[in-house]
């Protein structure tokens, strides 16, 4: 127990939070004396929290227990992140009918941003919920408003499976020329939708009055 206290000074509390934490020194202030950092994601996540602490303490060159070890020599091992990042367009954005799907599953968002300009924009036909579907295009493109959100990869299988037709998942340009997995829409469900690209995106679409 004792041992287990000492190796634990600074991250016994995370096990109440259901948190993995790993602690690693950060350097000397310039009163001589050490700090560090406590790394802490969600549970499991141990061998990705390691690994960026293994990196951390490497690129400070700080000895282990003072100087007592030397450094580990250890095989080089790739973080692995255990999320997944998704971009949105329609109904799961913030706020919107089907964003508690998104919620349920752990998701959180990370960006408001837009695609590359080389999307259209439509309203599909069907609902409620009203949907949108967004296609990639060789010409006339704009830049569409998405969101993109971060989920627990083991989740996005439910998710996918979830999709109806004629959208599925499919990599999306955002405007950084970053590509991410995101909502695309097959070319057949467009017969009967409404061309909104003007509106530059959903929720401006849905605040014009349109959809009611």
């Amino acid at each position: 127990m004792a041992r287990n206290a000492d190796l634990g000074y600074y991250t016994n509390f995370m096990n109440l939070l259901d948190y993995a934490a790993v602690a690693v020194p950060a350097g000397v202030m310039s009163n001589g004396l050490p700090w560090g950092v406590t790394l802490f994601g969600r549970v499991f996540t141990d061998q990705y929290l390691l690994s960026l602490a293994a990196a951390l303490q490497e690129s400070q060159g700080l000895p282990l227990v003072g100087g007592a070890l030397p450094n580990a020599s250890l095989p080089a091992r790739a973080a692995r992140h255990d999320r997944a990042r998704l971009v949105v367009c329609g109904a799961h954005l913030q706020g919107l009918p089907l964003n508690g799907q998104l919620l349920a599953r752990g998701a959180h968002r990370l960006a408001l941003t837009r695609s590359a300009p080389r999307y259209r924009l439509y309203a599909l036909a069907g609902g409620p919920p009203l949907r949108p579907g967004m296609v990639r295009v060789e010409q006339d493109g704009a830049a569409i408003e998405v969101e993109v959100w971060e989920l627990p990869s083991s989740e996005l299988g439910s998710f996918l499976t979830g999709i109806p037709a004629p959208l599925g998942l499919g990599k999306v340009e955002l405007a950084d020329g970053s590509w991410e997995t995101g909502f695309i829409c097959e070319l057949y469900g467009l017969a009967e939708a409404k061309d909104i690209t003007a509106h530059g995106g959903w929720r401006a679409w849905l605040t014009a009055g349109n959809g009611r």
